[in-house]
């Protein structure tokens, strides 16, 4: 209380209920209903496994975060710290002219990085200040790695000066355009592995949101913090391909430096020094680092010519792949994104990932086909990390939709391994005879390994049979299809696609 009586604004973080505390509040509904599959779910280690101790420090709470009395909170700007956006505005009035002053001091922020003033007149005694990266979909992953640096930035200034509690708002603001999903799932593993590894000393986390934001964080958070055994068996086979390295950062596979251990090491106190040195030398130019490549143009030649062994084969389609995975991380590929033909949902009754392909938001004759085939690979290459399905939609196709045997054949052919071998089925929906005449074909004379995993479902009903209506999103019109064709029954809610 003030001194006149009135009810403070601020909000003490210690009356916010834990992330464990809301377990019973958080619609466990999703547990109970997945409950009779986890027993038949794959049985490996979750990255990020039930931790009471972890989830007791995080608090999210649906609020400005300029009234937290954390230790310090999180202000999100731009490098000359002057952008005016409703969180710092916040802070801003809160704080007082004072604030300005002393930003004025900071001679700035780049990128990624994070700077420490006083909270002048907020309840926090800091403001930590950090700038968000600007989002383009061409350079992903330099904004992946920007905003792991701000998280990490300014979870590090925390330990550094021994605060007990830091209130983060979203960093990410919507001017900058990070898709709010992506940025989330950012935010959360980076704060996890800073808690697992370098966190005894931080008490409280509190992740300040709206309610729009709210939603996705609530989403999310399961996946990062799971509240019991059971939600971390269900959200197992939810959590990304991609959760960066021990501490959370991006890793892009193909910067990374492959060098292993010295060939061998020498000990001093060895009575057979020679004998060792012989079997130490002998190992030089057996490890990656010191394996040449060859005459690259000599193995193509090979390979045209069908005499090239088939390691060396597999090889080269591997580094085939490689460069249209580079090219489907570069390119701008926001207009093949929009049709909304290729997109990621829930589980199926087994845990595994569900990617659903609608046949008719495919225009096949206006778009880019080999950009089409680049947002495949971008999408899928960390789905088909782990076991998965795919759904074809093809209800309602026309002609301009049906995609030529040719560009599937290449497809085929360029994907790597790991879409042929974990790919569990293929449920082809509301096929028409045509369509079953042209896959039979195809499966069989053009492609291997695939025709026993398609399986034509006539209507909906079959497909919950293998997915539960409430893990797949379908399309508007293909339930107003279904139930004219094959009766009414009770829909799952729609996703406006």
């Amino acid at each position: 209380m003030d001194p006149l009586g009135a009810r403070s604004q601020f909000v003490d973080v210690q009356t916010l209920p834990t992330w464990q505390q809301q377990i019973d509040e958080n619609d466990p509904q999703f547990v109970q209903d997945h409950s009779d599959s986890l027993d038949n779910q794959q049985a490996f280690p979750s990255p990020f496994p039930f931790s009471s101790e972890i989830n007791h420090k995080i608090i999210l709470h649906v609020g400005d975060v300029a009234l937290l009395n954390c230790t310090a909170i999180v202000n999100t700007s731009n490098e000359s710290l002057s952008e005016k956006n409703p969180v710092s505005d916040m802070i801003h009035h809160l704080a007082g002219p004072e604030l300005r002053e002393e930003l004025f001091k900071l001679k700035g922020c780049r990128t990624g990085e994070a700077k420490l003033t006083k909270g002048f007149n907020l309840a926090a005694r800091f403001i930590i200040h950090t700038v968000g990266p600007k989002y383009k979909a061409k350079y992903r992953t330099a904004a992946e790695s920007s905003l792991y640096s701000c998280y990490r930035n300014v979870m590090q200034l925390a330990a550094e000066h021994s605060m007990a509690s830091v209130g983060f708002c979203v960093v990410s603001t919507t001017k900058r355009g990070y898709p709010l999903e992506d940025a989330t799932h950012i935010a959360l593993r980076t704060v996890r592995r800073f808690l697992e590894n370098h966190g005894n000393n931080i008490e409280t986390v509190v992740l300040a949101v709206s309610e729009s934001e709210e939603v996705v964080y609530r989403k999310l958070l399961p996946l990062y913090y799971p509240r019991s055994e059971d939600e971390e068996r269900v959200f197992l086979p939810l959590i990304p391909a991609d959760i960066g390295n021990s501490e959370g950062e991006p890793v892009v596979p193909e910067r990374q430096i492959r060098i292993t251990e010295k060939p061998g090491t020498l000990e001093e106190d060895s009575e057979d020094d020679e004998e060792s040195l012989e079997v130490d030398l002998g190992q030089v130019g057996t490890h990656a680092f010191a394996r040449m490549e060859g005459d690259v143009d000599k193995q193509r030649k090979l390979i045209l010519q069908g005499q090239m062994s088939e390691a060396a084969a597999q090889k080269q389609h591997q580094r085939n792949y490689n460069r249209w995975l580079c090219r489907a991380r570069a390119e701008d590929l926001s207009d093949i994104a929009a049709l909304k033909a290729l997109y990621q949902t829930g589980v199926d009754i087994n845990g595994r990932t569900v990617m659903v392909l609608v046949g008719r938001n495919i225009p096949v004759n206006l778009i880019d086909i080999e950009k089409a085939l680049l947002y495949f690979i971008h999408v899928m290459d960390h789905i088909t990390a782990k076991e998965y399905v795919m759904v074809y939609f093809h209800t309602l196709t026309a002609e301009h939709n049906h995609l030529d045997s040719d560009f599937l054949k290449n497809l085929y052919d360029i994907v790597d391994a790991k879409y042929k071998k974990n790919l569990k089925a293929f449920y082809f929906v509301h096929p028409s005879f045509r369509s079953k005449v042209s896959t039979w074909f195809f499966t069989t004379f053009s492609v291997s390994g695939i025709k026993e995993k398609v399986r034509y479902l006539d209507n909906l009903q079959q497909l919950f049979h293998c997915i539960r209506p409430e893990q797949i999103d379908i399309p508007p019109f293909v339930l107003e299809y279904d139930e004219r064709v094959n009766g009414r029954y009770s829909r799952p809610q729609s996703s406006g696609l």
